[in-house]
């Protein structure tokens, strides 16, 4: 019980202490090359540091903090957090097929990630930072299913789940590139290898 308090309480302080600071600044307009470019979505909890781990990959041209998933049309941030609105904190994910495979993101995806925790991600407790994987096609929820089945075999309790992709709306101009922005460390994202 303890535990699970001190948990709510880190995840309370994360975010009162790092989501609404005014000295961060605006992101900078990105001169990107879109052609030839794909879409993929993924939620694995907070939305800054999926973003952060995403971006360092070779292949992404970009990566936009969202949400997905929920009733409401152009939710505001406010309201996700509150779990009213049904939307998971979710990052869009354009990359080049030519450079990087979507098996590819995906697994990087369960690598940076706790793909297990089924009520948030690390501190962050809420359906707005469940694990979902949001497939354009059926080949993308084959990939996925294929990944999920290899982890069940290496021992993991994988509470992903699998749904077919919705409107995705950008999170405000304050949460992109969060973690470049401010200087500051993803506080429970990391990678750490599982595919071979």
């Amino acid at each position: 019980m303890n535990k699970y308090i001190l948990t709510i309480a880190l995840g309370i302080f994360a975010f009162i202490t790092s989501g609404f600071s005014k000295d961060i600044p605006e992101p900078i307009a990105k001169n990107i090359d879109y052609t030839n470019t794909k879409k993929a979505h993924f939620a694995g909890g907070c939305f800054w540091g999926v973003e952060h781990l995403f971006e360092k990959q070779k292949g992404v041209k970009d990566v936009i903090s969202g949400f997905m998933g929920g009733h409401v049309e152009n939710p505001s941030y406010r309201a996700v957090i509150k779990g009213d609105t049904g939307h998971v904190e979710t990052v869009e994910v354009v990359y080049n097929p030519d450079e990087i495979s979507y098996e590819s993101l995906a697994k990087l995806f369960f690598e940076i990630h706790d793909s297990t925790q089924k009520n948030g991600q690390g501190p962050d407790i809420g359906s707005q930072y469940l694990s979902v994987v949001f497939y354009e096609n059926e080949e993308e929820k084959k990939i996925s299913e294929k990944l999920i089945e290899i982890l069940k075999t290496k021992g993991y309790d994988v509470a992903t789940t699998l749904k077919p992709s919705t409107p995705f709306y950008a999170a405000q101009g304050y949460h992109q590139d969060y973690y470049v922005r401010t200087g500051k460390s993803p506080y429970c994202h990391v990678y750490k290898k599982i595919f071979d």
